[in-house]
């Protein structure tokens, strides 16, 4: 049996919390958000920190609504999102990615936060996050700075942050219809082995696709995206940006599926999510269809 050694330091605010990682050494000490991943890496020995620094007494556990923006406290369980009926309503594609990770129990740990510091190529959260054009506020021993998560997001386990900072919030411009579809082998407590997110926004360009499962990290696919002309595309539109989505994704054959498989998954489905994305929309936002 393992045996792990580590000091747990709890700091009661951000300040405290970037001075010290500002005086640790690289890989001496690991950030505990949520803690679904960081302690299974301890467990197995995939990292060895000599101090993990808990981030459950900052001020960060909250989300509220700032007009038809929601603020997200990188520390809220995903949880308190889920059960919130203005998330479900406002942002479908957001509540649906949510209601999609691990079981309920988890959910109760699992934090936004988390998930962008991670940076998992196989997280469902991220593809919905940057479909809705996501920001993430970032402190530091710079002081305050937001950039989209396209841009804080790298590769598996790593960003684009600084070795003393941490990730604040997540902020999410627009309520927006919008909708998010995986497929595993097995439904619960699994990885997706392919995750599509669909949303349209008002203000151009209207349509964002982004798929999860990619190497070496999700990302929007604004090829597919360029293939949908207007507010309600034909479905020979949808067809070329599914198709156009296979064609461009980053796959690799692994465990979990064939590269091949992954593509046809794709095709089927990135028409799903722009459909159940058309469906969700106002029916003001709709063209009226020209007088016969």
């Amino acid at each position: 049996m393992l045996i792990v050694s580590f000091q747990l330091v709890q700091p009661s605010t951000p300040e405290e919390a970037i001075r010290l990682l500002s005086r640790s050494a690289a890989g001496d000490i690991a950030v505990l958000g949520g803690g679904t991943d960081l302690l299974s890496d301890i467990e197995q020995a995939r990292i060895t920190p000599k101090q993990v620094l808990s981030l459950r007494n900052l001020p960060w556990r909250y989300f509220r609504w700032e007009g038809n923006s929601l603020v997200v406290g990188s520390t809220l369980p995903l949880r308190a999102l889920e059960l919130d009926p203005h998330v479900q309503r406002r942002l479908p594609g957001l509540w649906e990615a949510i209601r999609d990770v691990g079981s309920p129990a988890l959910r109760s740990r699992a934090t936004l936060g988390g998930n962008l510091g991670r940076c998992s190529p196989a997280s469902d959260l991220i593809p919905i996050l940057l479909a809705l054009d996501a920001r993430a506020r970032i402190v530091g021993p710079s002081g305050v700075r937001e950039h989209p998560i396209d841009i804080v997001l790298q590769e598996s386990r790593r960003t684009s942050l600084g070795p003393a900072e941490l990730i604040e919030s997540v902020i999410l411009p627009s309520s927006a219809p919008s909708a998010y579809l995986w497929q595993r082998v097995q439904p619960v407590n699994d990885i997706s082995q392919v995750g599509v997110a669909a949303a349209f926004v008002p203000e151009g360009p209207h349509w964002r696709i982004a798929l999860g499962g990619l190497q070496p990290r999700a990302r929007r696919l604004s090829e597919a995206e360029a293939m949908l002309r207007s507010a309600r595309p034909t479905h020979l539109e949808m067809e070329l940006a599914a198709q156009e989505a296979a064609r461009r994704a980053e796959f690799v054959s692994d465990k979990r599926a064939t590269e091949s498989y992954r593509r046809r998954l794709v095709t089927v489905l990135v028409r799903r999510a722009i459909q159940t994305t058309l469906d969700r929309m106002p029916k003001a936002a709709h063209p009226r269809k020209a007088a016969s």
